[in-house]
């Protein structure tokens, strides 16, 4: 995210209002405040049970468990389907670091397949390339195995990006395969659904695979007033596990089976979550709305920009709307002049961050992922965006693109494979 989302006096366009939807709903979330002082109650109890409970009903799943973050949520999701010290798990580049520390965190290797360029997605068949070509079976184990490292493969962690779901069949179909854990990452994919041509119906991000991660970082399409996640999973023994890890490994007070974590959902952020989730579905329809009038007001700059795709197997939820554009960072110093705010969701792909050089990755080895990070930029969206500001910013996108030579404007480097 970039420092223009920031903006917010004014006539200013932010890009994300987060004052707003808490303005409107400022007794209820008072009132919870209020209950907290006068109960002291803040750690665990009926506020996190109410709100795991709804938050599994809403995602279609068995059980939910509420922690302290996204992060927290993927780490002890993989930590309780299995994922141990040294093995492989594959994800994708193009996604926030928190997906691969939580990989690295379990002590686990992250190997990285490029993403689709219509969905910014995982890309299936770069996934069952990754597994035919650069993997091999080891009968003696029944276990994959990575021939880039020896390392066992464990797990696939396909990331629902932007609000819209991984094409999740094909993966599902590949890891039964070969006898890998699948743990969604859903951190921006609250209600996004995917229809499963295996199962014949539509089905919420979070159900999909073993498990799932959750954040509601206040920023996200249901967020906290603070940090807070959750996993979803229909399996009882992960479920009961990750409530563990959360507590420092307790299965009850001060008997500790293993050693935990710290990582537990507050029973004041949960309490705020029950009372967002009821508007969530509205709020997600709302941002669908914004994304069609995004499109059809945009649609006429299709020889300079590539708009989001919606496959047809999925409802995306729009947690952040991103076009692809050539000198994006011209694009984004022009709307900042004109206060209008945007984001960049992700500058540089994990493969050629820094944090991560000693996996010896270099710069051309996920050119997808690559081309992506040099020319997304992500508009306004929230469900309170007005007509009129979707209008403004549109006109000032076309302005800006508009004033460009043809050499400068030129969709050779955008053109969609």
């Amino acid at each position: 995210m970039t420092n223009h989302d920031n903006i917010s006096q004014g006539n200013a366009i932010p890009f994300l209002d987060l004052v707003t939807p808490h303005v409107q709903l400022k007794d209820a979330l008072t009132e919870v405040f209020q209950n907290a002082l006068t109960t002291a109650s803040f750690i665990g109890g009926p506020a996190v049970e109410a709100f795991e409970n709804a938050f599994a009903e809403f995602c279609d799943t068995r059980h939910c468990v509420g922690v302290a973050s996204g992060t927290d949520a993927l780490r002890f999701a993989l930590m309780a389907s299995g994922v141990a010290v040294g093995d492989v798990v594959i994800t994708v580049p193009n996604t926030f670091i928190a997906t691969a520390e939580a990989i690295t965190q379990v002590g686990a290797h992250p190997e990285f397949v490029d993403v689709d360029e219509r969905t910014s997605t995982m890309d299936t068949e770069e996934l069952r390339i990754f597994l035919e070509a650069r993997c091999e079976w080891d009968e003696a184990t029944e276990r994959l195995i990575s021939k880039s490292n020896g390392r066992p493969v464990a797990a696939i962690v396909p990331v629902h990006l932007y609000g819209h779901a991984a094409d999740m069949d094909p993966i599902m179909e590949l890891a039964e395969r070969y006898k890998l854990v699948v743990v969604e990452d859903a951190c921006q994919a609250h209600g996004a659904e995917y229809f499963s041509s295996r199962n014949n119906r539509w089905m919420r991000t979070g159900s999909i695979g073993r498990a799932a991660a959750f954040s509601f970082y206040p920023g996200k399409n249901l967020g906290a007033c603070g940090e807070a996640g959750a996993i979803t999973t229909n399996d009882e023994e992960i479920a009961r596990r990750c409530r563990m890890i959360r507590d420092h490994g307790q299965a009850k007070k001060y008997y500790h089976d293993f050693e935990g974590y710290n990582g537990r959902l507050d029973a004041m952020q949960a309490a705020f979550l029950s009372i967002k989730l009821r508007h969530l579905p509205d709020w997600n329809e709302q941002r669908r709305l914004r994304a069609q009038v995004y499109g059809r007001l945009l649609n006429e700059l299709s020889e300079t920009t590539i708009l989001p795709t919606e496959a047809p197997w999925a409802k995306a939820i729009y947690h952040l709307y991103v076009i692809r554009v050539k000198d994006r960072d011209d694009l984004i110093a022009q709307l900042a002049a004109n206060r209008i705010g945007t984001g960049v969701h992700y500058p540089i792909p994990l493969h050629l961050q820094m944090a991560y050089r000693h996996l010896g990755y270099k710069e051309g080895d996920f050119p997808i992922s690559e081309r992506l990070a040099k020319e997304i930029v992500s508009l306004p969206m929230y469900p309170n965006l007005t007509l009129d500001q979707q209008k403004r910013v549109c006109e000032r996108v076309r302005q800006i693109l508009a004033e460009r030579s043809p050499v400068e404007s030129g969709r050779s480097v955008l053109m969609a494979s």
